[in-house]
């Protein structure tokens, strides 16, 4: 669907630059975006070495694993129907802390390995189990302390502040988490009750 409407904002641009007689506006405007998305592309791939090298040192050096554990009471109030000691319950820890560092690209390899746990204890194998449905929603919603991909964009477009947004990044996603944890909760009990 979102192919179709780029596709359509183009032809119209298009057609319009051809209607009012600015074919080479619209031309010259095409390689400019072009020429800026590689060099945004470059800026941004750069940063993100950054933030995912500074992660991996997080990692490497246990400060995720303690934000994991710091994290476990909750996730374990999230996950009445998963073992403590199983491995999912570890690899939701760690997608959740990733998560709140803002790394979803980090956070993206723990949910996946979360849900390939998750499944080995479902025992209807073509059905999400509720545990599924709440990593799916925890970690669609999940609360951003350090939203680093935000800054790093912010940083290639010469903000003068791009740390600016990170309170009003974590009242936003909070909310955000809160309401869906609440509608996934609400659900729960309607299938419960049903």
């Amino acid at each position: 669907m979102l192919d179709w409407i780029w596709f359509l904002l183009l032809a119209i641009g298009v057609v319009y630059g051809i209607a009012t007689g600015n074919v080479n506006a619209v031309t010259e405007a095409a390689f400019a975006a072009a020429n800026n998305t590689v060099v945004l592309i470059l800026e941004i791939c750069g940063l993100m070495c950054l933030w995912l090298g500074l992660l991996k040192i997080a990692e490497a050096s246990g400060l995720v694993a303690k934000l994991g554990k710091l994290l476990s009471p909750l996730i374990r109030r999230l996950f009445p129907d998963v073992p403590a000691s199983h491995p999912a319950f570890s690899f939701i820890m760690m997608n959740a802390a990733a998560n709140l560092l803002g790394l979803g690209n980090a956070a993206t390899p723990f949910g996946i390995k979360a849900m390939e746990q998750l499944q080995t204890l479902n025992p209807r194998k073509d059905t999400a189990t509720p545990a599924m449905i709440t990593l799916l929603v925890m970690n669609t919603s999940c609360i951003t302390l350090l939203p680093t991909m935000v800054i790093s964009l912010r940083v290639s477009a010469n903000s003068a502040d791009p740390t600016a947004i990170i309170g009003a990044t974590v009242l936003a996603s909070s909310i955000g988490l809160l309401c869906a944890l609440l509608l996934d909760s609400l659900m729960r009990k309607k299938q419960g009750g049903a």
